[in-house]
């Protein structure tokens, strides 16, 4: 018995149907397992996704997405479950997605185009052929004689998709014409898709996302959509053609529309070509012969960048009116402008640097590393201009301009980041510094400069004041005449010292502004400076070299050698000079002459100056990279912060601590003996220079670090490489004057006692009864305490206050001992007596004056010991001797008794002194048997 098809398929349907209904037995254990049960309550609280058939209903929509429009009828056909799956929203969504309409503004194409199809639609109404369903879920749809329509039940989605099938039904109508030959394809779409150009190539792109391999609307697809490209070629074609027609007659509106109708038909993929054609036709990149990049150096070898400000001025001009015209002809998003400006900046000014930069490496690295920071900041000139063709290239959009010269700048980034680093502070420590073993008198110019200054606090203060106005000043990064820095710097520097006189030589030198505004100038390989005989009376060389013009110089200024290499500085260098020069007359040229030497000179202030101003300069070139994305920015930091750690570590374990330890060496070989000048000690009074030379150079750094270096780094994070590099220096300066002054002091209380044992005659003490009472301080006392109070007083405002409260301490500790053991040297009589008081009361003044009151008081008792040498009768002196209260405890009845031991008439009251004190004699008391 046989029964319709359709019968079938509905009892097949309503069998499953019920099968649903139902759900299957599960075998079950009679005694399972805690373990069991718990992931069989797991298993049933997890949700159980719908199943179509034996696959999940996610992976019949995984397949409903990729499925060919023309298959999903007869897929949805299959049951009620995929019938109404196949409805599904997500599934049309899809679809709508992948026509990208939306993505891509063509919404009002869309509707241009079904608008032209309008009236054709009602003149023509093919019929339709009625379907026998026994499902009630789908009607027939029309079929176009010429196309492959779908299936008559495709409209039923009509409901789900509104989208989607307003869309399909719409292009559909538009595939009839691609079966045209190729060459009439254009002609049959036009009626569909109208005559303007930007509406042709916006519908074209439309069908192209309709028959591309995601939607696949039809059966022949691939077929529709290679006619369809050929289609497209043939419009791009035409439209290059009439952008080259209206480029070569300046009609920038019909550039523009051409242009505007090929972004819209171009794929996405490859280069645009009108773009491209566009830029190659430009004459600023074929013109590099024009320009000779070796011109920037001047006959002396030094930079002069006037040639490359013309020939950027012409790259710059080819791009405001090339870019101009790009900004108004193509869209936005096409980035003709970048792309074009990417061209000039590696094909026309990246080719104009190399040259330049092999060049200057073959004449000096310092060259070499100023022509790097010139030529960035003249290549940043196209940034500049970039954003002002387009507000697109404002705020955020201004990272593309910026990545068109940094881009084209790395290549020759990891050379200059590494010569920085290695080559700047070592080289410029080699050419300020050089050991002469050369034999000389010390000139006038080797004089100590802050002990010979009536304030040494004021002038430091001076000094740092010069320093930080000239770390304010402009640095000149594109040098225009830089050799003209360089030349300057003789006169100025005979004019600072002519002023100067005695003092300030090698400071003053360094802070010539010029020096500092020219930046990266002193290039010149011509010596800047000349060595300096500082040999000793051993032979030994000296580590200082000073600049040719600082050995002396004229009464005056000249005016003409201080003149800025470059009038657009000439202002800020003026108020600066005004500083230097009025810190140069601040020191009186009629100080008192301190004792020459060269042990002053084992530290400069001009070098330490040299050096910060080297860093400086580096610092001011890395300036101009820091902008530098990714890698390279983050090594531009890091050589920041390595050039600065460079710089202290030179200054540091080449400079002071080498100056130092040779300033401590010679201190501690100073013999008194051996030298005539009693008031003074040469080595401690050059070794406070050094202290306050150091001192100096310390402030200056922290200074330094923080107008420069602070904005890089965080100073509070004590884990940074700058921030413990620093504290090391600061603690081996510490060190280093910690070791001076401990040897300075012993080198001082040394003379101290020289001077009290040859200047303090046998009788000082025991002078004859018939010659007159003089009640002041001895000869050898008065000189003792003249010494002391010079070198203490020297040292204020060189170091700390504890350090400096150390060294008095010191000082009064060990004069204390020098005095006792110098008075127990002596036979003192009863008028001498008076005479030990004097000198002890002139020590204690002086020790007053230091205000450290330990030591005071230790004086103060010390003062009162002078009284037992002018008590006569012996049983009061025994009496002042056995009162231990008198001395404050410092001085027990046994060390008094050393003390009046050394009276004149000893022998006459030892018997009594001792009944009175010991209750006893000698010889009454002690049997000999």
């Amino acid at each position: 018995m046989s029964f319709p098809s359709s019968s079938k398929n509905t009892a097949k349907d309503d069998e499953q149907a019920l099968m649903d209904k139902f759900t299957a037995l599960e075998p079950t254990r009679l005694y399972s397992s805690s373990a069991s049960t718990t992931n069989k309550r797991a298993s049933r609280a997890q949700p159980i996704s719908r199943w179509i058939g034996k696959l999940p209903a996610d992976i019949h929509l995984l397949i409903l997405n990729h499925l060919p429009i023309p298959d999903i009828p007869a897929y949805a056909r299959a049951s009620r479950a995929t019938a109404g799956l196949s409805r599904d929203e997500k599934v049309w969504e899809r679809r709508w997605d992948d026509l990208a309409i939306t993505r891509h503004a063509l919404d009002v194409t869309l509707d241009d185009i079904e608008s032209k199809q309008k009236p054709k639609a009602s003149a023509y109404l093919p019929p339709t052929i009625p379907v026998d369903d026994d499902f009630g879920d789908f009607t027939s749809a029309p079929r176009t004689p010429s196309v492959p329509s779908l299936s008559a039940a495709f409209t039923s989605f009509t409901l789900s998709a509104p989208r989607y099938t307003r869309a399909h039904s719409i292009l559909n109508k538009c595939l009839a014409p691609l079966q045209h030959p190729p060459h009439a394809v254009l002609s049959a779409l036009t009626p569909l898709i109208g005559t303007s150009l930007l509406s042709q190539a916006r519908s074209l792109r439309l069908l192209s996302f309709f028959l591309s391999p995601r939607v696949q609307p039809v059966r022949n697809w691939d077929i529709l959509l290679a006619a369809l490209k050929a289609a497209i070629d043939r419009f791009d074609v035409s439209l290059l053609t009439a952008f080259d027609t209206a480029d070569s007659r300046g009609d920038e509106l019909m550039m523009r529309q051409t242009a505007h109708a090929s972004w819209e038909v171009w794929p996405g993929t490859g280069d645009w070509e009108m773009g491209k054609v566009w830029a190659e036709k430009r004459e600023i990149l074929y013109e590099q012969g024009r320009w000779n990049p070796l011109a920037n150096f001047t006959e002396e070898n030094t930079l002069d960048f006037t040639p490359m400000d013309e020939f950027m001025a012409s790259v710059i001009g080819a791009l405001e009116e090339h870019g101009k015209r790009a900004v108004f002809v193509f869209p936005p998003a096409a980035g003709v402008l970048i792309g074009f400006a990417e061209r000039v900046a590696n094909e026309v000014v990246g080719e104009y640097i190399a040259p330049l930069l092999t060049r200057a490496r073959e004449i000096s690295n310092a060259l070499y590393l100023t022509a790097v920071a010139a030529s960035f900041r003249e290549s940043w000139r196209i940034v500049d201009v970039l954003t002002t063709l387009s507000s697109n290239f404002s705020e955020k959009g201004k990272d593309k301009t910026e990545d068109v010269v940094f881009l084209m700048f790395e290549p020759n980034m990891d050379e200059y980041l590494d010569e920085e680093i290695e080559s700047v502070i070592c080289k410029e420590w080699a050419r300020s510094t050089l050991a002469l073993a050369s034999h000389g008198s010390p000139t006038q110019a080797q004089r100590t400069r802050f002990l010979t200054a009536q304030n040494p606090a004021l002038m430091k203060r001076t000094v740092l004041a010069s320093f930080t106005d000239v770390l304010l000043l402009p640095v000149t990064i594109v040098p225009r005449t830089v050799g003209a820095g360089v030349v300057a710097v003789g006169g100025a520097v005979g004019g600072a010292v002519g002023a100067v006189g005695t003092g300030m030589v090698q400071g003053i030198a360094m802070l010539n502004p010029q020096r500092w505004v020219g930046g990266t100038g002193s290039v010149n390989n011509t010596k800047e400076y000349t060595s300096f005989g500082l040999g000793d009376a051993e032979g030994e060389a000296s580590i200082f070299e000073i600049g040719a013009d600082e050995e002396g110089g004229d009464d005056g200024i000249d005016e003409s050698s201080m003149a800025p290499s470059s009038t657009r500085d000439t202002a800020s260098i003026a108020s600066t000079n005004t500083a230097a020069t009025s810190f140069a007359l601040s020191t009186s040229s009629t100080s008192q002459t301190a004792p020459t030497g060269n042990l002053d000179l084992l530290l400069s202030l001009d070098v330490a100056l040299q050096l910060i101003h080297a860093d400086r300069d580096a610092l001011k070139r890395l300036e101009t990279f820091v902008s530098y994305p990714g890698h390279y920015g983050i090594r531009v930091r890091e050589t920041i912060e390595e050039a600065f750690c460079e710089m202290l570590g030179v200054l540091c374990n080449r400079h002071l601590e080498k100056g130092f330890g040779i300033a401590t060496e010679r201190m501690d070989s100073y013999k008194p003996a051996e030298h005539e000048e009693t008031a003074s000690v040469a080595p401690l009074l050059q070794f406070f220079e050094l202290v306050h030379i150091g001192d100096t150079i310390q402030s200056m750094v922290q200074v330094f670090f923080d107008k420069e270096l602070a904005p890089y780094i965080d100073k509070k994070d004590f884990l940074n490489v700058v921030v413990r590099e620093k504290k090391r220096f600061e603690n081996t300066l510490d060190d280093c004057v910690a070791a001076g002054l401990n040897a300075g002091t012993q080198v001082l209380m040394n003379q101290v006692e020289h001077i009290i044992l040859t200047l303090t005659k046998p009788r000082e003490y025991y002078p004859p009864e018939d010659a007159p009472l003089e009640l002041g301080p001895t000869q050898g006392c008065t000189e003792a305490i003249r010494c002391l109070d010079t070198h203490c007083k020297l040292l204020k405002g060189s170091t700390s206050k504890e350090v400096l409260e150390v060294f008095y301490q010191e000082v009064g500790i060990r004069l204390l001992g020098i005095l006792q053991k110098h008075i127990k040297r002596q036979i003192i009589s009863l008028n001498g007596g008076f005479q030990v008081i004097a000198d002890l009361n002139a020590y204690y003044s002086f020790i007053a004056s230091l205000k450290v009151p330990n030591i005071t008081a230790d004086f103060s008792h010390l003062k009162m010991l002078g009284h037992v040498f002018v008590v006569e009768d012996a049983k009061d002196l025994a009496q002042i001797v056995r009162d231990v209260t008198r001395y404050g405890g410092a001085y027990r009845p046994e060390d008094i008794y050393e003390f009046i031991q050394r009276r004149a008439d000893w022998k006459k009251i030892e018997k009594t002194v001792d009944k009175t004190m010991y209750s006893l004699s000698f010889k009454e008391d002690c049997i000999v048997c």
